[in-house]
């Protein structure tokens, strides 16, 4: 079984870093009184292989660390994230 291929990582830290940006983003929309992200892209962008750029975010941008409702449903598709199913596989086809 072949290993995940070079462009398959660069696209998930392509991801992770846009994510991370996303949570900035809205981070300083929220400080500028402007419109926000909604609650469910950035959730989306989580789940979609992002889940550790949304972290990364979180704890960045000091950003939805407070929002328990936010908080448990990013804690649920991390767990859920489609992520771990790529990580798993590269680490078998080692």
């Amino acid at each position: 079984m072949p290993g995940m291929p070079a462009w398959a990582w660069w696209l998930l830290l392509l991801w992770n870093a846009a994510t991370t940006a996303l949570y900035g983003f809205d981070k300083l929309m929220a400080k500028m009184g402007r419109r926000r992200v909604r609650e469910a892209t950035l959730l989306w962008a989580t789940f979609l292989c992002g889940c550790v750029g949304a972290w990364c975010g979180m704890s960045l941008f000091r950003h939805k660390t407070q929002k328990g409702s936010f908080r448990w449903r990013a804690i649920v598709l991390t767990l859920l994230n489609p992520l771990w199913l790529v990580l798993w596989w590269a680490w078998h086809a080692r």
